[in-house]
């Protein structure tokens, strides 16, 4: 149960993450202020009964992975910012609705609801950017 619990915890971090990254990017890049407020409310809902549970059984130092991949060190432009992060977010949504039927299907269900809603915002933001 620990290692899942360290799964859950690991990809609420990264789902929480890359959902700032992107509700900043509208906020004070492009002040896409609909946007923005629907990535903080996502961002609010990323909530798990587990965490406590999942904080406990984190383990940075036993990371296997942690080191940055040559990809993740460059980023072109605001756009390829946004696109790494929606897609960072969306697969830990998935992870989590995944590995939360083991815990909790109607918390599963509520990431199924995050990793759609963010399908969505990713379609109406990159719709209103300026194009080249």
């Amino acid at each position: 149960m620990a290692s899942l619990l360290r799964l859950v915890d690991a990809n609420l971090n990264r789902l929480k993450e890359g959902i700032r990254v992107i509700e900043d990017i509208c906020r004070f890049v492009y002040e896409f202020k609909e946007e923005a407020s629907k990535l903080k409310n996502l961002r609010h809902s990323a909530r798990t009964s587990c965490l406590l549970e999942a904080l406990a059984s984190r383990d940075i130092i036993g990371d296997i992975s942690k080191n940055t991949t040559k990809t993740e060190k460059q980023r072109e432009n605001i756009g390829s910012l946004l696109v790494a992060n929606f897609k960072r977010a969306e697969e830990s949504a998935r992870v989590l609705e995944e590995s939360l039927k083991l815990i909790n299907t109607n918390e599963a269900e509520e990431f199924k609801k995050i990793r759609y809603a963010l399908y969505d915002i990713e379609k109406s933001l990159f719709s209103k950017l300026p194009t080249r």
